[in-house]
């Protein structure tokens, strides 16, 4: 029987992704107005993450960096938004998994299908699972975790589609590819 161990690059990604998730998410946010809702480039970088390691170890990079970021600015940490954050990396890198978004340069159509799968992502971390958490682990009004939701979910499908999407395109233009040999000087 195999056991599914992470690899030592996935526990170091683990390690400074959660590292940088946690600085931009309390460092680089934008309020919005409506309660502990803001803009915020963390999950431009989380999805980076999950694309080129994968859904285990986006949803820890998630989880790890949300709850440290929870601790340090609230004292606590918000257990519904932290798995949310969690299930959308989950998702998103289970959706994006086998469309070999790093392989090549970065086209319309990878652009499309990572944008299509963080929106999809999205769309059921912050409209479905965070208030539904909301509302059975701390009692909050529905109408007021919906509003946050659905604030959340236009916010981070709108961010991630430019600045993640910006992102990777870095990251692919300076990738070195399968197949190509890096010349010395």
């Amino acid at each position: 029987m195999k056991k599914n161990k992470l690899s030592t690059r996935s526990v170091v990604a683990i390690g400074i992704g959660a590292a940088v998730f946690l600085i931009l998410f309390k460092f680089i946010a934008i309020p919005t107005g409506i309660p502990n809702t803001q803009v915020n480039v963390a999950q431009s970088w989380l999805s980076l993450l999950t694309v080129i390691f994968g859904p285990l170890v986006g949803f820890l990079v998630a989880v790890i960096g949300h709850s440290l970021n929870d601790a340090i600015s609230y004292g606590s940490i918000w257990w519904s938004w932290v798995i949310a954050d969690g299930i959308y990396a989950l998702i998103f890198g289970l959706l994006i998994k086998k469309a070999q978004l790093l392989e090549g340069k970065l086209t319309t159509r990878k652009a499309w299908y990572f944008n299509l799968g963080q929106a999809v992502a999205n769309i059921v971390a912050w409209t479905v699972v965070a208030p539904i958490l909301d509302i059975f682990i701390y009692s909050e009004p529905a109408n007021k975790v919906i509003v946050q939701g659905l604030l959340s979910t236009v916010i981070n499908i709108i961010s991630t589609a430019v600045i993640g999407t910006a992102l990777l395109g870095i990251y692919t233009k300076n990738k070195v590819q399968k197949g190509h040999l890096v010349k010395e000087d």
